[in-house]
């Protein structure tokens, strides 16, 4: 089992709309390296830190498993998307996505400004300079670390 850190805007996705969703496809993907990731490596049962980034209080704010593995991402091919990218054709897919689901959400957000003064966390890649990447793989004691804080 591999275990990633997911990152959203709230205003775009929040934990509250995978709450009501329940599952969702982790769409629009637009990285290479986060594409390869998706398409490679992200496997069904994965867990996730869902996590909100780009709003006042970037934090770990809940968990989620993985659904549906890899598969090419079709909303590149509907020019009316959020995300068109006219060369990913499906003969063709540039893109691929996932289909996550809802696991929990925490008690008490994990702020950014927390997760740098836990060294438990100290050598998440999160907590690396010039990490932009919306998904990546995490440790495993750092998924831990962070749900165990989360249900505090």
């Amino acid at each position: 089992m591999n275990y990633w850190l997911f990152k959203s805007e709230p205003t775009s996705y929040s934990i509250d709309d995978l709450v009501r969703d329940t599952t969702m496809r982790w769409d629009g993907i637009r990285n290479y390296q986060a594409r390869n990731m998706l398409r490679d490596d992200v496997k069904k049962g994965d867990k996730i830190i869902f996590y909100h980034s780009s709003c006042a209080e970037p934090a770990a704010v809940g968990t989620a498993k993985v659904a549906r593995a890899g598969y090419p991402d079709f909303t590149a091919w509907d020019p009316s998307s959020e995300n068109p990218d006219a060369k990913s054709t499906p003969e063709k897919p540039m893109w691929f996505m996932v289909d996550i689901t809802f696991s929990s959400k925490f008690k008490t957000q994990i702020r950014l400004k927390d997760m740098h003064e836990n060294p438990r966390l100290a050598d998440m890649r999160l907590l690396q300079k010039g990490n932009r990447l919306s998904i990546f793989p995490i440790l495993k004691k750092h998924f831990e670390t962070l749900v165990h804080l989360g249900a505090q």
